[in-house]
């Protein structure tokens, strides 16, 4: 299993997600560095962590705006292999993504069209697409019509019936709030219903024992931000769970 660090970008500063609740958003204060840029954050999280491996939720791109390309690329100029939610609706904007060399591009539920859109999405980048099952306490995001008003689960067996191949598991009131995730239980039941998908988790994140229990369920990957930078996971806690590809 893996800790991916998670850099929430807005207006340029990494912000510290709380609740999903994105006009609350403020600039990122943390025990790992006294700067808010995005750089010098992803640089204090490999200093501290060794990590080389960043998810980065692009806020103004989610919301509608152009993605960060430019830190897109500083970061990969720094080493660093990307995970980007830049919010995208259709094929052509995850396209672009992969044509800029992202790693893993991430269809979040919140944004993306519908189902057509994510199958041409999975046929064009293959195990490169995160499907990103959207929630908020618990019930999805999103065009819910387009997915025939289906429930979570429904949803998630949908995208692998479309070609999905890695599903993360984020529940967007639990971000930044130190609750746990919340979602345990819906990943277990993801992780036996689908051996052939990659499984990830991210929001609420708490201590080593979140982790543990997600790990136990058959999580691969889990996001984490505000534990990383508040002191309740360290370099210890990373090290003896995280291992990247």
């Amino acid at each position: 299993m893996r800790i991916i660090p998670v850099l929430d970008v807005m207006h340029g500063e990494v912000v510290r997600g709380v609740g999903g609740r994105r006009q609350e958003y403020r600039p990122l204060v943390s025990r790992l560095t006294p700067s808010s840029r995005p750089l010098d954050v992803a640089n204090a999280l490999a200093s501290h962590f060794g990590c080389r491996e960043l998810y980065v939720a692009d806020l103004d791109a989610i919301g509608g705006g152009e993605p960060a390309w430019p830190l897109y690329a500083a970061l990969h100029e720094q080493g660093f292999r990307l995970w980007v939610d830049a919010g995208i609706r259709r094929p052509t904007r995850a396209g672009q993504l992969a044509d800029a060399g992202i790693e893993s591009i991430v269809a979040g539920l919140e944004t993306i069209q519908g189902p057509t859109e994510l199958a041409e999405m999975a046929q064009i980048l293959g195990e490169r697409l995160v499907f990103s099952l959207d929630l908020y306490q618990g019930e999805p995001l999103g065009d819910r019509d387009a997915w025939q008003r289906q429930g979570a689960e429904n949803i998630a067996a949908e995208a692998v019936r479309l070609g999905v191949r890695r599903l993360l598991v984020l529940d967007l009131a639990r971000v930044g709030c130190a609750g746990g995730t919340g979602t345990r239980e819906l990943c277990a039941r993801l992780c036996a219903q689908h051996s052939q998908v990659s499984v990830s988790a991210g929001g609420g994140v708490r201590h080593h024992g979140d982790l543990d229990e997600l790990r136990n369920c058959g999580v691969q990957a889990i996001l984490v931000a505000s534990a990383l930078h508040d002191g309740r996971l360290g370099r210890n806690d990373f090290l003896s769970v995280s291992r990247e590809p």
